[in-house]
């Protein structure tokens, strides 16, 4: 005997699109615009910056960013918002009319650097001297 099952279609829409982000990807993370690094002692301090744990650059079409790794106190274990009524001002202002449950951002990434080491191996290709920057004049 054939057992009817009841297919259900959901619409995801901006209203209810963050009930189905895995991990709620746009509050684990912060981002900084920096300026953009041009000589070896502006991409040196940016290997200090990704020598501490859980930090990141990229650059994209807007610029160049730090990325910290950290999610929001606030977070609650459903992806919910424990301070939703008195979130701070670039949260309200966020939209999720496309975001990174539509598409992950790093494909839009020209540079991206996920470790101290990433970033090094871009600065000894980028700078032929790179080893010799702390040798004393």
């Amino acid at each position: 005997m054939p057992v009817n099952k009841k297919i259900t279609e959901i619409t995801i829409t901006a209203e209810n699109k963050c009930s189905f982000c895995a991990g709620t990807k746009c509050c684990i993370y912060v981002t900084q615009e920096m300026e953009t690094p041009r000589s070896m002692s502006d991409f040196d301090h940016m290997l200090w910056q990704l020598a501490h744990k859980d930090m990141q650059a990229y650059k994209d079409e807007d610029g160049w960013f730090l990325i910290a790794n950290n999610k929001c106190q606030f977070l609650k274990a459903d992806g919910g918002c424990n301070i939703y009524e008195t979130r701070p001002q670039i949260c309200r202002d966020y939209s999720n009319d496309f975001c990174e449950y539509d598409e992950p951002a790093e494909i839009h990434f020209e540079y991206y650097f996920r470790t101290y080491q990433e970033l090094d191996d871009y600065c000894r290709k980028r700078f032929k001297k790179w080893d010799q920057r702390f040798e004393q004049a």
